[in-house]
């Protein structure tokens, strides 16, 4: 029986063209790298009051006086949403980066930031200085910023294209695992005691640690090798390493194709990817997506999950566990976008995610959210990441990951830092905000965003030129009629002394 299910999955993997190479990859990147941008949303949530009190005892052996409740606000939101800026800032860097170094020796090469915060994290304490947590928290930032851009890439350039979305929604699975992680070793029974927040915060660098053992070992993306680095052996190396049976030289032809079309093309600036009317679609779909994914709230929930059900009314014993139990329904939900993505498609998860959540919300309103909380999940599935990566082609997609990617962290600084505020002025209704624009990007997507599944990077950059003419026709057709109607209008009289003058210049 065994040997049958091993016969059965074999065969399965190979009809799919997802080899053993391809899942392993995409664990590895997932596990060292998404997951600890999901366990460093969530880790800051269950030792808030250690923390706290430990910047409290500090002030106080500094100065002599305690940190009013203001300030201690204030210091503990920038711990928070340092984490953001140095997203933002990793976001920036990503398409230097992923030039110079490739994708996957991006992966590889920043591994030693999270070793550099773990560092300061864990000893934090011992030397007494609340600083090392907050420039610990802001260089896991960093990490999780180019990483939350570069893992998808990656993923995607090594995908056949009847697998893009399963592996590009690989990495919304382990960040929904990471914050599990966070929720399940903040527990009181495990490291949620007070003498054990510093290690908590730094235990990020064990899976970092195994990705940077066994990562190395796999092949660069052939994509990048072809198409940038103009290495034809080593792209039909990677390409073997990463398919089952399948044609290669096919998948070299369409990457050669690209290449033509870019051969007089450089790869783009953020400035020159915002300047190029070619593709102002996606870059606006790009931008509203990737604000859309962060405003919905979503990482409000993961930032304060224990002081939003304690405003809910949930007894303070039970809150960990409920806790756990969101980071449960985020895993599943990734689990189900996962393999779902394929048949179901991209708009599809977009559109039916975002419409719930605002919907669910606007029911909820007086209950302080208590059950949307479950709602909020399916905006963390991935697909914004994925699309980015779909709608452009090899010269327009780093800056096109730095645009979203940088939008995407300052959202997420914008709400870990004012949401308490927000919550304390509001109440409940502060999530109204988060529903309307869940709702707008909703409609957003429904409207101009094409299905990309099975399709080429190729295909999907001519789906979008030939939007692009129709939008542009009718454009022209409306000023069309406008000129027409003024001709038959007001403007009669001009067309009557045309023709007047016209017909006196006859002899």
């Amino acid at each position: 029986v065994t040997a049958e299910i091993i016969s059965f999955n074999t065969g399965f993997m190979q009809i799919y063209m997802l080899t053993w190479s391809l899942l392993a990859v995409a664990f590895l990147t997932s596990f060292g790298s998404s997951m600890l941008y999901g366990y460093n949303l969530a880790v800051v949530n269950s030792p808030a009051v250690y923390i706290k009190d430990f910047y409290n005892k500090t002030a106080l052996g500094r100065n002599g006086t305690a940190l009013s409740g203001e300030t201690l606000t204030l210091m503990y939101s920038l711990t928070v949403s340092v984490f953001a800026i140095g997203g933002l800032l990793g976001s920036l860097i990503v398409g230097m980066l992923v030039t110079r170094f490739g994708r996957k020796g991006t992966v590889v090469k920043t591994t030693v930031l999270v070793f550099i915060a773990g560092s300061l994290m864990g000893f934090s304490r011992v030397c007494g200085s609340p600083e090392m947590v907050i420039f610990g928290r802001f260089i896991t930032g960093i990490h999780s910023g180019i990483s939350l851009s570069v893992v998808p890439m990656y993923l995607g350039e090594i995908a056949p294209k009847n697998l893009r979305g399963f592996l590009g929604l690989v990495p919304s699975i382990f960040i929904g695992t990471g914050v599990f992680s966070a929720q399940i070793l903040g527990l009181h029974q495990l490291l949620g005691k007070e003498e054990h927040w510093p290690l908590f915060l730094s235990v990020v660098v064990v899976p970092t640690f195994i990705q940077l053992m066994l990562l190395p070992w796999f092949p660069e993306s052939p994509r990048y090798l072809l198409i940038e680095k103009h290495n034809v052996h080593a792209t039909i190396t990677a390409l073997k390493w990463y398919r089952a049976k399948c044609n290669i030289q096919a998948e070299i032809e369409e990457m050669q194709d690209e290449q033509r079309s870019l051969s007089s093309v450089e790869t783009l600036s953020v400035w020159k990817l915002l300047q190029d009317d070619t593709v102002r679609w996606q870059v606006l779909s790009v931008v509203i997506i990737n604000i859309g994914m962060q405003l919905s709230g979503i990482d409000a929930i993961w930032f304060y999950t224990n002081d939003i059900f304690e405003n809910a009314g949930i007894p303070a014993p039970e809150i960990q566990y409920t806790t756990a139990g969101t980071g449960i329904i985020e895993i599943i939900a990734g689990l189900i976008g996962c393999f779902t993505i394929e048949k179901l498609g991209r708009r599809p998860l977009m559109i039916g995610g975002f419409a719930m959540m605002g919907l669910c919300i606007l029911s909820n309103l007086s209950n302080d959210v208590t059950c949307t909380m479950f709602v909020f999940i399916p905006v963390s599935a991935g697909v914004p990441f994925l699309i980015t990566a779909e709608l452009f082609k090899q010269s327009h997609r780093p800056a096109a990951y730095i645009v979203g990617g940088s939008l995407n962290w300052l959202s997420n600084f914008t709400v870990g830092f004012v949401f308490p505020f927000l919550q304390m002025s509001a109440g409940s209704y502060c999530y109204l905000v988060f529903a309307t624009i869940c709702v707008s990007v909703a409609i957003y997507v429904y409207i101009m965003i094409p299905e990309t599944k099975n399709k080429t990077f190729m295909e999907i950059s001519q789906m979008f030129s030939k939007k692009e003419a129709v939008l542009e026709t009718q454009s022209l057709t409306h000023v069309d009629q406008l000129k027409l109607k003024k001709m038959n209008g007001y403007g009669g009289v001009e067309h009557a002394s045309l023709e007047f003058n016209s017909s006196s210049s006859v002899p």
